[in-house]
């Protein structure tokens, strides 16, 4: 059996979930979150927001009032609630099997262009993460000013700290063999793929997070691909696009700035 994804993207659950209802929702939401943790349920949750002419760091937020599933505010919550934790530890709140299963979930449930499915993982726990922060300081160390070295190996024992780190890659044969059956798409593809992968990150660092864990993504692909590639016998044509650490939380996230919504965003037709 798949295990489920939103197990605890229920940050929220006891705020959300406070009067008694038979309706479609309440059922919906308890196919979601296991029951031990929804006691009772309100099919639909008010939530009033204010908007600030300022950047501030709260992000923006509606202005009017708006009414939604309790199934929706719960996700809302919990992509609020994903930060960039960098003080970690290898303390898991959770059991790796879970944390693998979490990330599997994922991969098999975030869509790609024409379900392509060009998306691959590679998860390292334990020695295994380590080595992998050890390799990217070997290779930065000679392309690294002298002066500004302390502070970039500070970063890289920051995330040695972690307990392990996710993986993400495009199979570009997948990419390749999409241009060729679909010539009128061609120059789309690799765009394509990226954000698949992107959308892949975003939801397995935003449902780690409601487990509990803290993460933080970093980008070190192309200068480590090469001995990422030959330390864990990975394929040629896979590229790597990014690196999502994650471990116990050691400390707090940092404030989280956002523009106004009038500068951000348009609707027409309303």
């Amino acid at each position: 059996m798949r295990p489920r994804v939103l197990t605890s993207t229920l940050l929220s659950a006891s705020r959300l979930y406070t009067t008694a209802t038979s309706s479609a929702t309440c059922r919906a939401t308890h196919a979601l979150i296991p029951s031990n943790l929804v006691k009772t349920c309100a099919p639909l949750t008010t939530r009033t927001f204010s908007t600030s002419s300022t950047r501030s760091n709260t992000p923006s937020t509606p202005s009017t009032p708006i009414t939604m599933a309790a199934s929706s505010a719960t996700l809302l919550e919990a992509f609020k609630a994903r930060r960039s934790f960098y003080q970690l530890n290898k303390e898991l709140p959770i059991p790796k099997e879970k944390v693998t299963s979490i990330v599997q979930e994922n991969l098999i449930q975030i869509p790609s262009s024409f379900n392509s499915q060009s998306n691959r993982v590679l998860v390292l726990y334990g020695a295994e993460h380590d080595k992998l922060w050890d390799i990217t300081s070997e290779v930065l160390k000679p392309l690294v000013p002298a002066e500004s070295w302390d502070a970039t190996a500070a970063r890289n024992a920051g995330f040695k700290a972690g307990a392990g780190t996710v993986l993400f890659f495009i199979d570009t044969t997948v990419v390749s063999g999409m241009q060729e059956k679909f010539a009128l798409y061609k120059d789309r593809f690799p765009t394509w793929a990226e954000h698949s992968t992107a959308m892949l990150q975003f939801a397995a660092w935003t449902t780690l997070e409601a487990e509990g864990l803290g993460a933080n993504l970093q980008h070190y692909n192309p200068l480590i691909d090469e001995r990422v590639a030959a330390e864990w016998n990975i394929p040629a044509h896979w590229q790597l696009t990014a690196q999502l650490v994650f471990g116990g939380k050691a400390g707090e996230a940092g404030p989280k700035d956002a523009l106004p919504l009038e500068q951000t965003f348009k609707v027409a037709g309303a």
